[in-house]
């Protein structure tokens, strides 16, 4: 991990982005303080998997989803699973029609 100055940043951008790929993150500081990491994800999932680490709105749902299990309010995992087939089955009804192939 790098720690560089807010303008070394945009000055040179593109080497630090190559920088980052291979050396890990860098944190981007102005006027001394830490303003910004940056990072380069893995894969889709792993940028995925950031974007909602950030995300305000999905913090707020998780919170609420764990209260949820708290209180006892959650379901199994096999009427999760079983949920999560009816609500494909009722995406996809032309599924249940289909012809089934020798």
């Amino acid at each position: 991990m790098r720690i560089a100055p807010l303008a070394d940043v945009k000055a040179r951008l593109s080497a630090y982005v190559e920088q980052c790929e291979t050396d890990g993150p860098v944190v981007i500081t102005r006027n001394g303080r830490a303003v910004a990491v940056l990072l380069a994800p893995v894969d889709d999932d792993d940028l995925e998997g950031l974007l909602l680490a950030r995300s305000p709105r999905f913090q707020s749902l998780l919170a609420k989803s764990r209260q949820s299990i708290k209180s006892g309010k959650g379901l199994s995992r096999e009427d999760f699973w079983k949920a999560v087939a009816e609500r494909a089955q009722d995406k996809n009804p032309a599924a249940e029609l289909a012809p089934s192939t020798p």
